[in-house]
């Protein structure tokens, strides 16, 4: 009988214990997705699927600043974040861009779940693009890959915007992972270190 007793108890104690992991696992895989839902919440979008870093080659016809309030080689501090981890670092500036900027809305091609007011592509990222700047609500055939599903996707235009956009190279505050040739931050988002 007492063997039964201790046979009971550690069967009791072993179902506790994988319960707990099992809950423990939800938890996890329910905190993924706050986190998701955090990241999209930071900066009004869900940038978990984006890739930071990026080869440094730019769009054909793209065309290089002037004069740049940061030139290439120079450091800025990054005053707005598309993800967590990104507002506050340092960038060291890789490219600076003359072009129009859009903010776009989209249905990803993998079927994942709607983007809305993604920043940024910019208008050399527009397959077939026209001459001339979109204006909100158009509607164009996306060619930037800054994210999983975004190429090819049929995106509405949510904002245009002439300004320069730069490439950066930074390391992210939360996680001091290094990320290269990110595109693209404009001049809006960016400090000087001074």
């Amino acid at each position: 009988m007492k063997w039964k007793k201790i046979l009971m108890v550690g069967t009791l104690a072993a179902l506790l214990v994988l319960t707990a992991c099992s809950n423990n696992g939800n938890d996890t895989a329910s905190n993924k997705n706050d986190e998701k839902h955090s990241e999209g919440d930071h900066s009004g979008m869900d940038h978990s699927g984006m890739d930071m870093s990026g080869s440094g080659e730019v769009p054909k016809g793209l065309e290089e600043a002037e004069n740049p309030a940061f030139p290439v080689g120079t450091k800025a501090i990054i005053t707005e974040a598309h993800m967590p981890g990104m507002e506050g670092a340092e960038a060291t500036i890789v490219g600076a861009y003359e072009t129009t900027v859009y903010t776009i809305s989209y249905d990803p091609t993998d079927g994942g779940e709607r983007v809305e007011d993604h920043k940024w592509i910019i208008h050399e990222e527009i397959a077939d693009r026209q001459g001339e700047p979109y204006e909100a609500g158009a509607e164009v055939k996306v060619e930037a890959e800054h994210m999983e599903g975004m190429e090819g996707a049929t995106a509405v235009i949510d904002s245009a915007e002439q300004t320069t956009v730069y490439m950066v190279d930074f390391t992210l505050k939360d996680s001091g992972k290094e990320v290269t040739n990110h595109k693209w931050v404009t001049e809006e988002e960016l400090s000087s270190t001074e």
